[in-house]
């Protein structure tokens, strides 16, 4: 049965699960200027801690401080600064990718061996939308994996009968049945990250050599996270590059 237009995806859905909360210490309190957000104040504050500047004798807002920061190079203030976001609509291909990125980062992922696969939706691969020919060709792959997949588990169910416990049952079939699933499969994840590993992630999934989906999710988390402190990701600008397909590139770069 040919999957449903619901079923496939074509972009990703980028959520903030969580975001700093900075209590300022009463006996160390900085002279705020400018508008700023409590992740963006964390770094600063760690920052002046280091110099015992909390008066701010250069009347810089919180915004120019990072901007020097970042200039700088002094990126280990910005490792107190902790994002979580769910990634959701991507697939199993681009996980694969992201979890390469392992300094700063944390990952929960959606697990095959537990959650049953037979509803499950998959990625468009980006190269391929809007060609006709090549959808049709990639969703009767898709299909055909997805109908070999139940068709698998509802065997392997009968092969482990003898297995008591129906949920230990229902795990090895899913975890044997799970290879014949394309790398299109849509998966879920959560990643906390600080801002300076978020950074280094951004620079390179979102640069023009990047793999499409990934560079597609990076662009889309780079909006996500300079909606949520700018200060740490302003010098990130997404532009449309010349394979028509939007990137972004940085001023300040490894800070």
């Amino acid at each position: 049965m040919p999957l449903s237009d619901a079923a496939i995806l074509r972009e990703p859905r980028v959520t903030v699960l969580a975001r700093p909360q900075f209590a300022e210490p009463a006996h160390l309190p900085v002279q705020w200027m400018g508008e700023s957000t409590d992740g963006e104040r964390l770094a600063e504050f760690a920052g002046r801690l280091c110099y015992m500047s909390q008066r701010n004798p250069a009347g810089r807002s919180t915004r120019e401080y990072l901007e020097n920061i970042k200039k700088q190079g002094h990126g280990s203030v910005l490792e107190h600064a902790n994002y979580s976001l769910l990634l959701e609509g991507v697939s199993r291909s681009l996980t694969h990718e992201l979890v390469r990125h392992r300094a700063g980062f944390a990952y929960s992922q959606l697990s095959q061996r537990y959650v049953d696969e037979s509803d499950a939706q998959f990625v468009m691969p980006p190269a391929i939308i809007g060609d006709t020919p090549l959808e049709d060709a990639w969703r009767t792959q898709v299909t055909s994996a997805l109908d070999s997949y139940v068709a698998l588990v509802e065997q392997l169910m009968t092969r482990y009968a003898w297995v008591d416990d129906k949920v230990h049952r229902r795990k090895m079939a899913r975890e044997a049945a799970r290879g014949v699933l394309p790398n299109s499969t849509e998966t879920k994840i959560v990643v906390t990250g600080n801002a300076r590993a978020w950074r280094t992630m951004l620079e390179l999934r979102s640069s023009e050599g990047a793999e499409l989906e990934i560079r597609r999710l990076a662009v889309a988390v780079l909006r996500v996270l300079q909606q949520e402190a700018a200060a740490f990701f302003s010098d990130f600008e997404i532009y449309d590059a010349t394979d028509r397909r939007e990137a972004a590139r940085l001023q300040y770069h490894k800070v």
